[in-house]
């Protein structure tokens, strides 16, 4: 597809410190930082289990994205397709022996976390396709055979997570896989294809949804139906948001978050609790930090001569975009609840390990974006 020279690029120590994006890293520090405040204010401003476990693995990890960042990313690039079968083998593995929690199997623990499979397939659907397109023949990505490949390759772990089962994750990962595959240059007719054969079996997946995942589609279109019950945690989220105002309550004032009637503030709501303490102008800025991240991230992709670096920098990108608005979307109450985490912010050590291995193979492309693969 793409002609390439070798290029030695054997840095030392100090020329890798020194090719970092600071920016990044800056907005990554800073992101972490607001994130533990967050956490603080979740176990009622002391310093309780998911405060020091959140920060612990917030250092832990983020120490682990600078050493995968010095790695070559011809590393990486070789790396793709194994991670993508350990990920694959780990989510069969999470299928049969792994721990069920409120008729859910997803999570294999681990001792100091508990890992969940499916959140690194997000990342390894990334790697794998990148280097998939990085290699295919222009003349072959149009294909029956390349197109047949590439849905099987997102097919396999969509079913396994399906069946813990995860409809959020399943979702997440086949946005992940199908933007490398418009980036890699599948014809867009393929996608509108796709889609309307969507929409035609979309009462047949429907049949197949569990019963509290077809509650959730029914109380994302009438939350006031069981506003007790299944509305409850949405109607709360709203109500948390609101109140926040434009300047917010203050940090540890939030009432709604402190009187316990917002369930999960500590994960996937998160932001609600984030929104009621600093208000509107909190919420814009922290989004704007989120919107710097993913333009370095454009940035560096655009940067960078690997192709294999490129695919995996705009398909990161466009994936914590994604995560982003869908979580968004979730807790304002313009999407169903999926159990979307914000990136960073929401506790939960899976998420975060897959979302630092991401910011740690852009830096690698950025410490190494002289680098070509052949």
């Amino acid at each position: 597809m793409f002609q390439h020279t070798r290029i030695n690029s054997d840095l030392n120590f100090f020329q890798k410190l020194k090719n970092l994006d600071y920016v990044l890293l800056v907005c990554i520090i800073l992101l972490s930082i607001t994130s533990t405040f967050v956490m603080y204010s979740t176990d009622g401003g002391e310093f309780l289990y998911h405060t020091k476990s959140h920060a612990t693995k917030l250092l832990v990890f983020f120490i682990m994205m600078l050493m995968i960042s010095f790695f070559n990313i011809k590393f990486w690039h070789h790396l793709s397709y194994f991670f993508y079968f350990i990920t694959t083998l780990l989510l069969i593995y999470v299928s049969i022996f792994g721990i069920k929690v409120s008729g859910s199997q997803r999570w294999i623990d681990l001792y100091y976390i508990v890992l969940q499979p499916s959140e690194l397939m997000k990342i390894a659907v990334i790697l794998c396709f990148a280097k998939y397109y990085h290699r295919v023949n222009v003349e072959k990505i149009n294909s029956f055979i390349s197109i047949s490949l590439a849905l099987t390759l997102i097919l396999i772990p969509v079913i396994l997570v399906l069946a813990q089962p995860d409809l959020g994750t399943s979702i997440l990962i086949i946005s992940s896989g199908l933007i490398i595959l418009w980036l890699g240059g599948v014809k867009i007719k393929y996608f509108f294809v796709s889609f309307v054969t969507f929409l035609i079996s979309l009462p047949f997946v429907i049949s197949f949804l569990q019963p509290y995942q077809k509650l959730r589609i029914l109380t994302f279109l009438n939350p006031d139906r069981d506003p007790l019950g299944a509305g409850y945690q949405i109607i709360q989220s709203k109500i948390a948001i609101g109140s926040g105002g434009f300047f917010g309550k203050g940090f540890l004032q939030g009432t709604q978050s402190y009187l316990d009637f917002l369930p999960e503030k500590h994960t996937d709501f998160i932001f609600t609790l984030f929104s009621e303490e600093f208000g509107f102008i909190g919420s814009i800025l922290l989004l704007f930090l989120y919107i710097i991240i993913i333009i370095r991230i454009v940035s560096i992709g655009a940067f960078v001569k690997s192709i294999f670096a490129k695919l995996f920098c705009f398909g990161f990108a466009f994936a914590i975009f994604v995560y982003i608005t869908v979580n968004l979307s979730m807790v304002l109450g313009l999407l169903p609840i999926v159990g979307s985490p914000l990136p960073i912010m929401s506790y939960g050590g899976s998420s975060m390990l897959a979302t630092m291995i991401g910011f740690g193979i852009v830096m690698s492309a950025k410490i190494h974006s002289k680098q070509t693969i052949i």
